[in-house]
């Protein structure tokens, strides 16, 4: 029962859970909060078991009852479905959750968009004020700028976070400027994005977390970006 879900699932695989709402008759995903998990065993072909969410060495007890939209790597793809969790408990030191999908596993067609945990550096710094003009034509920024270090935390060919020592201001933009391995070679990124969130970490005092979107990016740059979240994707997989 469980050899089709087993084609695109897989043990060891990164999970994506975003908690659904539901109201009015519809269902709203809640973007603001995201657990990650890992695949650890395919029961059915409907029915899976994962990794308790930990976050901040602390174990997120998801609700049982609790729905969720479920994302996964495949081949160059990102599949997605619903899912409820129907139990939950500890086994051999793992705390693990049972999910039951509630929906059909499909192509999630907005791949650009999926977020990859990663820890990559990153220097950066906000633009001056003729170059937000020259980011509307799509001319040169200023070279040779000062730059400040930072940490990506995720990434998608739309945009990424990042945590650092610094605020920015929400609606600013920046020059983002890091490096991507891709086809083998070494290669620097520098793309200008509008940051969208900002929040303190309240497990880390003068430490912020930020959320930016990308901004006029090349679409040569962006399948690149996606090219790598798909390659480090499945070297986690394996």
């Amino acid at each position: 029962m469980a050899e089709l879900l087993s084609k695109y699932v897989v043990p060891g695989g990164e999970v994506e859970l975003r908690a659904i709402e539901r109201g009015l008759g519809q269902e709203a995903e809640k973007e603001e909060k995201v657990h990650r998990s890992r695949v650890l065993k395919v029961l059915t072909e409907d029915r899976m078991e994962i990794t308790m969410p930990i976050e901040d060495g602390k174990l997120i007890l998801l609700p049982v009852d609790g729905e969720y939209d479920m994302y996964f790597y495949g081949d160059n793809v990102v599949y997605q479905c619903n899912a409820r969790v129907v139990d939950r408990y500890r086994y051999n030191g793992q705390y693990v959750l049972v999910m039951d999908m509630t929906s059909n596993l499909r192509n999630y067609q907005r791949r650009e968009y999926y977020r990859f945990s990663c820890a990559l550096e990153m220097d950066s710094r906000q633009l001056a004020e003729e170059e937000e003009i020259a980011v509307a034509s799509q001319e040169e920024l200023l070279p040779s700028l000062p730059l400040k270090s930072s940490v990506i935390v995720d990434i998608s060919g739309g945009g990424l976070r990042f945590v650092a020592y610094y605020a920015y201001e929400v609606n600013s933009l920046i020059l983002c400027k890091y490096h991507l391995r891709v086809e083998g070679k070494e290669k620097e990124y520098r793309l200008v994005g509008k940051v969208l969130a900002v929040n303190e970490l309240e497990h880390r005092p003068g430490v912020f977390d930020h959320r930016v979107q990308y901004v006029n990016v090349d679409p040569q740059e962006r399948e690149e970006i996606i090219q790598y979240i798909f390659d480090e994707a499945r070297k986690v997989h394996r």
